[in-house]
């Protein structure tokens, strides 16, 4: 068994002794008199602002679909760089940024910053959207009983007994602190950080001193695994607390009917984006990536 295999098997078993006992520590907890009337008190939806909009637009779903899509290629590249294999080929600009001299880097390296240009102008359309459109009220908290909800919701989730909300109204607190913290935190540092380790950063200047290139690494490669935590309980939850409710919400813009999803639309959408996710995966290929590179730089390899 290899190094990096064993690895994996040992956080696997972590995460599952975790797992194990927090839905036990849940459980029990709801046995409790007190934490019943604290759950009776605060259900898990937190106080919203009146001019909140409710439902989820089709251009959210847009973005949502390119956010995952661009997001998925750089957990993969930068699963890749990680890795410090040698790159296939190498890429070199044609010319100077601000002043910065070309330097050669890995194929891999150049699709990964490629890819973070595309996140990032995806994420500034979408942060204005937000803004425009008042959706910005449904992830950004303006209460503070945002915080004993948060805890209901996850003592909820931990003892498999789930909130009863609905999404196309409102989202539980649980879910808003979440997205908050990913759209207004967690994205933001892992752009700096990133800006920081490309190689348009100059290797020398005060700037360049006063961030040393090691903290900065070992932060971006936290928030990396930020990202991957809140990716796979997002899709888990996604599917166990009621999927075509929540894929016809997300992709389809269409809310539930009575307490029953409209249509298959929805799933029908959401299996076509995977389809295009494994393509756009499949297509990364060293050949491919050679001939679009070329088109900025200089490629050997």
């Amino acid at each position: 068994m290899t190094s990096r295999l064993r690895l994996w098997l040992i956080g696997a078993i972590i995460v599952a002794a975790v797992l194990v006992v927090a839905i036990g520590l849940g459980m029990w907890l709801r046995t409790l008199t007190g934490v019943q009337s604290f759950i009776a008190t605060y259900p898990g939806t937190p106080t919203f602002p009146s001019a909140t909009p409710v439902g989820i637009p089709a251009w959210l779903g847009w973005q949502h679909f390119l956010n995952a899509f661009f997001l998925l290629l750089i957990i993969r590249t930068a699963l890749d760089i990680r890795s410090k294999n040698r790159p296939p080929a190498f890429w070199t600009p044609k010319r100077a940024w601000f002043g910065v001299a070309p330097r050669r880097v890995g194929l891999n390296v150049w699709f990964h910053v490629s890819l973070d240009v595309l996140w990032l102008l995806n994420g500034v359309v979408f942060i204005v959207l937000l803004f425009v459109t008042g959706q910005w009220m449904r992830i950004v908290p303006t209460s503070w009983d945002v915080f004993p909800n948060a805890i209901s919701v996850a003592i909820q989730y931990a003892s498999l007994n789930w909130p009863t909300d609905n999404p196309w109204v409102a989202y539980n607190a649980l879910q808003v602190l979440a997205y908050f913290a990913i759209v207004f935190v967690v994205s933001p540092l892992a752009i700096l950080t990133g800006a920081r380790l490309s190689p348009r950063w100059p290797l020398e200047g005060r700037l360049t001193r006063a961030l040393p290139e090691r903290p900065i690494r070992w932060m971006h490669n936290f928030l990396l695994a930020v990202f991957l935590v809140f990716v796979a309980q997002h899709v888990i939850l996604v599917f166990l607390t009621g999927a075509l409710r929540n894929l016809n919400a997300m992709y389809a813009a269409q809310p539930e009917v009575s307490g029953e999803p409209t249509s298959m639309m929805g799933l029908g959408i959401f299996t076509f984006s995977v389809l295009v996710m494994i393509i756009g995966w499949v297509s990364a290929r060293t050949s491919v990536l050679k001939t679009i590179a070329k088109l900025s730089g200089k490629v050997q390899g």
